[in-house]
């Protein structure tokens, strides 16, 4: 697998690189934003482990300016803070999945396997239609009523699951499992997610297509 790290904090760097190296991954390191995202534009990764508070460019707006230029390597962010304003801030900068510091190198191994492991699986076929979303499997693009959407990979994830299963009802458990496998966080960052992708999907249409069932999870469709 090949990573790039963009970390700053060398102690961090050298503990991932000691553990993953000899493990058979392949790790390009940034020690700021500019140059890790100049990295990441240059060069094909299958993930991108990004810290948040970098210098010269945060993470943050790494991810943003990635995922502007229609990139679609899942990212890892890398972050001191815990509170659910700095999950929503991520995941809505385009990152696919957080941990937290201080963190174990065999958690963030795990984690970045799945994220793969997810992007690589990312189906084929025809269009999907719910009302006027149109997601396409092939091309990866989404739209409602002719307006481009832009998803980051997670959230075409989960747009994909959600309108194959539509009108049906799809667990929390199952959207937990699509985006974290065997390793879900905590009960707060899915629901995070779901909020990022309300505000693309629904926010700016009258139209709200994508409804909570309390206790059990998420339904797209009309009504």
């Amino acid at each position: 697998m090949n990573i790039l790290v963009v970390e700053d904090n060398r102690d961090i760097a050298e503990n991932i690189a000691d553990y993953m190296e000899p493990r058979g991954h392949n790790l390009d390191f940034a020690a700021d934003g500019k140059h890790g995202l100049q990295l990441a534009l240059d060069h094909d990764f299958d993930v991108i482990v990004l810290d948040v508070m970098l210098p010269r460019m945060d993470g943050m707006t790494v991810c943003q300016h990635l995922r502007e230029a229609h990139r679609a390597t899942p990212v890892l962010m890398l972050t001191a803070r815990d509170q659910l304003e700095d999950k929503l801030a991520g995941f809505q900068s385009g990152a696919d999945d957080y941990l937290v510091k201080p963190f174990s190198v065999k958690e963030l191994e795990a984690r970045v396997n799945a994220l793969v492991k997810r992007s690589s699986h990312f189906g084929d076929g025809p269009v999907l239609k719910v009302s006027d979303l149109e997601f396409n499997q092939q091309t990866l693009r989404a739209s409602r009523g002719g307006v481009p959407l832009e998803l980051n990979p997670t959230q075409r994830k989960m747009l994909e699951l959600l309108m194959k299963s539509s009108p049906a009802v799809v667990k929390r458990d199952r959207l937990e499992e699509l985006i974290w496998g065997d390793l879900p966080p905590d009960n707060d960052v899915l629901r995070t997610h779901i909020y990022s992708l309300r505000n693309v999907i629904d926010k700016p249409f009258d139209e709200k297509l994508l409804h909570t069932v309390h206790g059990v999870g998420y339904r797209l469709g009309g009504g």
